[in-house]
Parts: structure tokens; C-alpha cells; sequence
């Protein structure tokens, strides 16, 4: 069985169906509570390693890697942080310039030059669907200001099983399946270093792992 997706059209097609669709997904899952929003919170958590990382003042600049409907650069943009996201998908690159109002560049990440260094990187749901997430997670290192970090969030598999194995976290589209204990030993393959890594339960009903990382100085 062929597994792999093409993020660089076919994933856009399925999912979304064309750019109205998508345009309309994305004003959905801007609009909701923030209590019902996963987006809100994740956003609060980086938000709140930030303030703890950087020095008072600094206004970090962010790079969100497959930023897809561009609901998570969206609220970084309305924090007033400078933000550029990447995605392969041409219809997502225009919507994320045209509705979201960032910079953004079409094309997959691993051959794309860097566009500059940035404060936070982001792989938000993004790591679970490539072959290789060692390679990913290590090409990430190419764009990262040296005292910046990486934020990863993929769905947690182990704490997902415990409630059946037909939940949206195995889906066909999803090549691993993350652990506490494997996203650690990703990160360090990657060259990275864990300064926080827990689990969640999001009000989207999804179970998530999410991990920061900072460059490991020692490789």
C-alpha cells in the first residue's frame, strides 16, 4: 500500500476541496472560543516559553513550517510578532499571503535555501507526515538563530491507544506514530536538545505531544 500524500497539491485537494473551501475552514476555526480553540492554545504555551527565554522586551520573529490554512500564523501576526511561514502547497502559500497577510514561501522545506534566521521555529502536526523526521528536524537547525528554539507538536500516539486504535492520530496519512520517550530521541538525533516535553488533551478531543528544543551546542 502507497501511503505517502502529495502536500504539494492532492492533500489541498482532498481536504479542502479549492480555495473557497478553504477560505471558509479558516474563517471557522479563527472564530471560535478560545476555550474550544486548539490554536489559542498553543499559541499561549509559546507565547509563555518565550517571555522565559528572551530577554524582556524582545519581540521574537517566527518561521511556522507546513502552515497549511495559516490558523496559527494568524495569531501570531495579531501578537504583533514578525512571521513567515512555508508550505508546499501553491493554494496555501497565496491564501497565507493574500487572507493571513505573512510572508510566505511555496516549496518543500528540505530543498528551499533559508529565508534568514528566525527566533522560533514551528512544526506544528508536521512531523508525523514525512518519511525521514530526523532529516525534517535537522534541516530546522539551517534557520535558527543560534539562541532561538524550536517548537514541535505531533499527536500522541501512546496515550491515543489507550482510548482505541481508530482515533484521527493513526490516520493512513500519518507515516509515525510519537511517544514521550521517541519524539526525545528524535530531538536529540536532531541535533536538539528537550527543555520541555508533556502531553495534552486538546479541546479538539486530540491527544498531543509538545516538545521545545534548543540547539545542542555540544554536536
Amino acid at each position: 500500500m502507497h501511503v505517502s500524500t502529495d502536500y504539494h497539491g492532492s492533500y489541498v485537494d482532498a481536504t479542502y476541496e479549492d480555495a473557497v473551501k478553504m477560505a471558509k475552514t479558516f474563517e471557522k476555526i479563527i472564530s471560535l472560543p478560545k476555550e474550544k480553540s486548539d490554536n489559542q492554545g498553543r499559541f499561549s504555551a509559546i507565547r509563555d516559553f518565550a517571555s522565559s527565554w528572551f530577554s524582556r522586551g524582545t519581540v521574537p520573529s517566527l518561521l511556522d513550517v507546513g502552515a497549511g490554512l495559516g490558523v496559527f500564523p494568524y495569531v501570531v501576526k495579531q501578537a504583533g510578532w514578525p512571521c513567515v511561514a512555508v508550505d508546499p502547497d501553491p493554494r496555501a502559500v497565496a491564501h497565507l499571503q493574500k487572507r493571513v497577510g505573512i510572508q510566505a514561501f511555496c516549496g518543500d522545506f528540505l530543498d528551499l535555501s533559508p529565508a534568514g534566521l528566525f527566533d522560533i521555529i514551528t512544526l506544528n502536526k508536521v512531523l508525523e507526515h514525512v518519511p525521514d523526521p530526523v532529516t525534517m528536524l535537522r534541516r530546522v537547525r539551517d534557520w535558527l538563530a543560534p539562541k532561538g528554539f524550536v517548537y514541535v507538536e505531533v499527536p500522541d500516539g501512546e496515550e491515543a491507544f489507550r482510548h482505541g486504535p481508530d482515533r484521527e492520530e493513526f490516520t493512513i496519512e500519518h507515516l509515525h506514530v510519537f511517544s514521550l520517550r521517541s519524539l526525545a530521541i528524535l530531538a536529540a538525533r536532531s541535533g536538539f536538545m528537550v527543555h520541555s516535553l508533556f502531553r495534552l488533551h486538546e479541546p479538539s478531543s486530540k491527544y498531543t505531544l509538545r516538545a521545545f528544543l534548543s540547539l545542542n551546542k555540544d554536536l
